[in-house]
């Protein structure tokens, strides 16, 4: 099970070992246990395998915890190949930075989880027909169904 939260554009989370990741929506940087994770690259600490990969000149994280995968995407503009998209494989839980273009990213994605965050967090939600109450925090278990997307609004 994890933990996500939104603290004031920092998004957190925290694994049943208490190790945290964390995104920082104001510049993007994505730190795991306090450790800045700046490079592609590919290492595991404290039992969470963490995959970067550069693309674009962008960044893509995904990380396996519990031999679940969660995948951060902080930038929406990139071109959409086979190169990258082989990376999104099997998404368990996907946090994406929302905007107009980040829809076909979303798309091309079957996650059963969804974190948006950004500017048209809202009118995504709404453009896909979810209606959910904000909430601080939300525990992701890992039963969830493989047929369909729980989508997660972070206040």
């Amino acid at each position: 099970m994890i933990e996500i939260s939104n603290n004031s554009g920092i998004i957190s989370v925290e694994t049943s070992a208490k190790n945290k990741i964390t995104l920082d929506t104001s510049n993007f940087e994505v730190q795991i246990d306090n450790l800045n994770v700046v490079h592609a690259w590919e290492f595991e600490k404290s039992g969470i395998l963490l995959e970067v990969k550069s693309y674009s000149d962008k960044l893509f994280y995904s990380f396996t915890i519990d031999s679940k995968h969660l995948v951060i995407i902080t930038d929406d503009k990139f071109e959409l190949k086979e190169e990258i998209l082989s990376f999104f494989w099997d998404v368990d839980v996907l946090i994406i930075k929302w905007s107009k273009e980040s829809a076909k990213i979303f798309e091309n994605i079957e996650a059963r989880v969804v974190v948006p965050y950004w500017e048209w967090q809202s009118s995504f939600l709404t453009t896909l027909g979810q209606h959910i109450e904000e909430v601080k925090s939300f525990k992701v278990k890992w039963d969830f169904s493989i047929d369909s997307t729980e989508f997660v609004n972070l206040a």
